[in-house]
């Protein structure tokens, strides 16, 4: 975040690159970053005649360094903006002549998701050299829930931490698609809010009681019936429940009890730091301990990998997802 905010920062003060190569598998801050140099760099007045948008499965590379090379038009700078840039992986290095040598008066800005170039190699060194690389990386699951809190906080809004960890379980760790949904909820509910699981329910649909969140809460704490409560829930909303992704997130939790089994010191402080968890959700782990020995975890550990293996097709014997997931709820439970 420190990374970006010094760039957003630059480019508001004026102290702009000559080439800005965004990259990575995370394409949320590279629209970020790139729709902000398109609001911000050009007057209204200037951008007709000097700002273009090129899209890499249109256009060649020769034709962005012609453009590239182009003067403005009755304004200090142009502003080249080259979107989906990654289809033009294969020919990408020829802009190398232009990056060594690059036009002072234009802002060519390079979005190449889901991809990066290789470092060894000269387009890098000369990106690196002569203007600005930014690398996107993917959060981590358990970095998300923090990253919802953060951009609620910018616009004067609070979340419980049950609210978002709805968000991730729901939603994954894409966080375009978190972002939208927060826009949409931010658009109704007034600032200063303290967004509730009320409100992740009745705003967006993911229901408050029978969710992967409460699944795994009900597993640790062995509350069989609530937990079968769920799982039927499940089997009648297949679409917005899917099995690979209760599945994922059981054995991200059992991975993580079998941690905190290791642990010498199981401060609150310490099991958050170590699992990567807020301290918010450190009973959670203390109770299943207690039902949940270090052997059976790591039994149930195996019988997940067996179900993931079931709901790709792989001796699944012609097992339903729903049937595939009511018997590795009774293997875990019982």
């Amino acid at each position: 975040m420190n990374e970006i905010n010094q760039i957003v920062a630059d480019i508001r003060d004026g102290n702009l690159k000559p080439i800005y190569f965004l990259m990575g598998e995370e394409p949320y801050y590279i629209d970020k970053i790139s729709d902000f140099i398109e609001d911000h760099v050009l007057d209204e007045s200037e951008k007709g005649f000097n700002q273009v948008v090129m899209y890499g499965r249109d256009v060649s590379v020769e034709e962005i360094i012609a453009s590239a090379k182009r003067f403005p038009m009755m304004a200090e700078r142009q502003v080249l903006i080259v979107k989906e840039a990654q289809d033009l992986s294969r020919t990408i290095e020829k802009l190398v002549p232009y990056i060594e040598n690059p036009q002072p008066t234009t802002v060519l800005v390079i979005n190449y998701k889901y991809k990066k170039i290789d470092k060894r190699k000269k387009l890098y060194k000369a990106t690196a050299k002569n203007g600005l690389i930014f690398e996107s990386k993917p959060l981590y699951e358990n970095q998300v829930a923090d990253w919802i809190r953060r951009v609620l906080g910018g616009k004067k809004y609070q979340a419980e931490p049950k609210a978002a960890q709805m968000l991730v379980e729901f939603l994954g760790t894409n966080l375009s698609k978190i972002s939208n949904e927060l826009d949409k909820l931010m658009s109704i509910v007034p600032q200063g809010t303290i967004i509730t699981p009320d409100h992740i329910e009745q705003h967006i649909g993911i229901s408050k009681d029978f969710n992967n969140f409460e699944l795994r809460k009900a597993i640790g704490e062995k509350n069989i019936l609530k937990a079968n409560r769920i799982i039927h829930y499940f089997a009648q909303n297949p679409r917005h429940n899917p099995l690979v992704m209760t599945i994922s997130l059981l054995n991200s939790f059992f991975t993580q009890l079998l941690i905190f089994h290791g642990l010498k010191n199981k401060s609150r402080e310490h099991v958050a730091k170590a699992l990567g968890i807020r301290p918010y959700f450190v009973n959670d782990y203390s109770t299943a301990a207690r039902y949940y020995p270090m052997k059976k975890v790591a039994q149930i550990i195996h019988l997940l990998r067996d179900a993931d293996m079931k709901s790709k097709g792989v001796n699944a014997n012609n097992q339903s997802q729903s049937d595939i997931l009511k018997e590795l709820l009774f293997k875990i439970m019982h």
